[in-house]
């Protein structure tokens, strides 16, 4: 039987997708043939992206937590492409002041920065899918791959907020699936990543000093990841072109580990 991983054609809406990882994924989507919107809450970038992407790729303002917003850029997508295809909620973060450390203990946590990290990562997951999730209802078809994370498996020590709204993305990862399906179409697929420890600019204060060493919580990330580094980029893509492709078709509600054998292993 021939598997196939082909995506040429569809159209492919990122969220964040001027960020690092999501940057990747775009260019990968692109690269397979897709028609890539690049959706992002600094247009200028998006914009930049697009214009390297090619292939009739469009950059896009959005803010992920103001549905309007959403709604505007799902109208750009419909007028620019007649339809969309793929979703990849990408939009997401954590933010320093929901961060537990010595100088601001968990019982301190503000409950401003609290909520802006649940609002970005959930709502801006959410909101999204009701979107573009409706426009594939109307269609009968699409993919939705959500952006989770190790944390909703395996909660990290400071970072209670991020934990908590990312275990509440791979939940709604699998109601939406059911939802979908059948309510709508079972050729509605909804599926999330879960990436390990990728290091990026909101985290790596955390995990590298200036000069590039591991600080003490890197050391121990790399001491409980059997594969020994870091992720880098790269390591999404093969996921991510399986789950929205039809190689992938009997599978939905799934929360796939990209995670270098971290939540396989006990330390022991």
């Amino acid at each position: 039987m021939n598997v196939s991983f082909n995506v040429q054609g569809k159209v492919a809406v990122v969220t964040g997708g001027a960020g690092v990882l999501c940057a990747a994924m775009c260019r990968e989507l692109a690269a397979a043939g897709a028609q890539v919107a690049v959706l992002d809450l600094r247009l200028e970038p998006a914009q930049a992206l697009a214009a390297e992407l090619g292939n009739g790729a469009v950059g896009v303002a959005c803010n992920v937590l103001d549905k309007a917003s959403v709604e505007a850029a799902a109208q750009k997508v419909a007028e620019t492409y007649g339809r969309g295809d793929i979703l990849v909620n990408g939009a997401g973060g954590n933010n320093p002041q929901a961060t537990a450390s010595a100088g601001q203990t968990f019982f301190e946590l503000p409950a401003d920065a609290l909520r802006w990290v649940f609002d970005l990562n959930l709502m801006g997951t959410i909101l999204p899918s009701q979107v573009f999730g409706k426009m594939m209802a109307a269609q009968k078809s699409g993919v939705i791959l959500n952006l989770s994370s190790m944390n909703a498996f395996r909660p990290l020590t400071r970072i209670p907020a991020y934990s908590a709204a990312k275990a509440g993305v791979s939940n709604f990862t699998q109601w939406l699936a059911v939802h979908m399906a059948q309510e709508y179409s079972p050729e509605i697929r909804v599926n999330a990543i879960a990436p390990g420890f990728f290091v990026g600019d909101q985290n790596r204060a955390l995990l590298m000093t200036e000069d590039g060493s591991l600080t003490p919580r890197g050391e121990q990330i790399l001491s409980h990841t059997p594969l020994g580094r870091f992720g880098v980029p790269e390591d999404l893509l093969g996921t991510l072109m399986w789950l929205v492709s039809p190689a992938s078709a009997f599978v939905t509600g799934i929360v796939v580990p990209v995670d270098g054998g971290f939540s396989a292993f006990s330390g022991v």
